[in-house]
């Protein structure tokens, strides 16, 4: 061993920074309310679903009975402030969309406090250092149901 770490690297499952999978964050906010430390910043807005719009510009023209106007929730900001962070993965547990993953990346020192927030294009940068998932039992189910259940990475690759 040298400085703490075993001579062959960390544990493959290590918990270091928190990766974000862009593509699956619904904006739900369940990692920001269930973390502890209050250290994930998330901001949105919503926008009219496509395909969903009502009759023209007139909302008096719609179709009775259609209600209001779908919308989604679109992601602006994803931050984790890792000055407060305690590596406790709550928010990994509580997202049910699979956007967040533990990175073994540890080593993301600063000589500025405020540089400890990082945003979600940093975060994003961390899934290719994401683990693959360990190997199914023989004869489980695969994630999902499907046939193919791989692991998410950026660009689908």
């Amino acid at each position: 061993m040298t400085g703490g770490t075993p001579a062959g690297g960390l544990p493959a499952r290590s918990r270091g920074v928190i990766a974000l999978l862009e593509e699956n964050c619904t904006v739900c906010m369940l990692c920001a309310r269930e973390c502890p430390d209050w250290c994930i910043y998330i901001e949105s807005h919503t926008e009219p679903v496509p395909g969903a719009e009502y009759g023209g510009d007139d909302p008096a023209r719609a179709p009775a009975g259609r209600g209001r106007q779908r919308v989604r929730n679109v992601l602006d900001r994803f931050a984790i402030d890792f000055s407060l962070y305690m590596y406790c993965g709550i928010c990994i547990e509580a997202c049910p969309y699979d956007a967040l993953f533990w990175s073994p990346e540890f080593s993301y020192a600063e000589t500025d406090i405020a540089a400890l927030t990082h945003e979600q294009g940093r975060l994003r940068e961390w899934m290719w250092t994401v683990p693959p998932p360990p190997p199914q039992d023989e004869g489980a189910t695969p994630p999902g149901g499907g046939a193919d259940g791989g692991h998410p990475r950026p660009n689908g690759s």
